[in-house]
Order: structure tokens, then sequence, then C-alpha cells
């Protein structure tokens, strides 16, 4: 069994990058922790970070194809973020008009948790942890 420490990082292809980086930044609290434009590939390569932790790197490319989302598509799922108080994110979605799904309950740890979308629809999921 290999011996991991811990996810590196998340790596996203969006179709608009000055939309998703400011999704990322403004909506989600992402820090931009290093930002290259590769002209060889017209892409972007911006290293997000999360409190101290990288977390996301944001690409872009031109014209990239689109990743079904709905129904269930094979692979990736949803990235899923822990909030301390899910009524305060919600009031802050709502203020910057940002929608997102009905509030919804964890059946087994009895945890609340809702789902919003990124500018390419990329499912996204805010989960309350009991303290």
């Amino acid at each position: 069994m290999l011996q991991l420490n811990k996810v590196h990082h998340i790596a996203i292809i969006c179709s608009d990058y000055q939309r998703s980086l400011d999704f990322y930044t403004w909506v989600l609290g992402f820090r931009i922790e290093a930002e290259h434009y590769r002209q060889e590939r017209q892409s972007y390569k911006t290293d997000l970070a999360l409190g101290s932790d990288y977390v996301i790197e944001l690409f872009s490319f031109p014209s990239p194809p689109p990743r079904p989302s709905h129904p269930e598509a094979a692979g990736l799922r949803h990235l899923a973020f822990e909030v301390d108080d899910l009524t305060e994110s919600i009031a802050s979605l709502e203020q910057m008009g940002i929608e997102h799904e009905p509030i919804r309950i964890d059946e087994y740890t009895q945890c609340r948790f809702l789902f919003l979308q990124d500018p390419d629809h990329l499912p996204i999921e805010l989960y309350e942890i009991r303290r």
C-alpha cells in the first residue's frame, strides 16, 4: 500500500479564466499563490490556496470540451469545502447573488450541507462541521 500524506491539489480546467478566477477568489475566498501565463499553450496555470494550504490548480485552455455533470457522470463528482456556519455561508452567497440548492442533512452524521456550482457548473459542496 502507498503511504499518502494528504491531497496535494485539485486541478480544474475552466472555460473562462477570469470568471472562474473571480469565483474561486472573491466568492470562495481562495488566495492566489502563483499565476503563470504559458504562451506556448495560450493558457494560465494559477495556484490557489485556502489558509496556508495550496489546494487548487486553475487552468485555462483555448476551447476546452465540456465535461458532463448531470446526470451523475463517471469521474469526479464534486468538491467539498468545510464551513463553520452554513447559515453565514448562505447569507454571504445570497449577498453575492450566488444561487445554491436547499440545505440537506447528511443521513449518517446529521451535519448540514448544500451544493452550488462554479462558473463551469462543477458541483461545489459546503459542509458544516459539528464542533
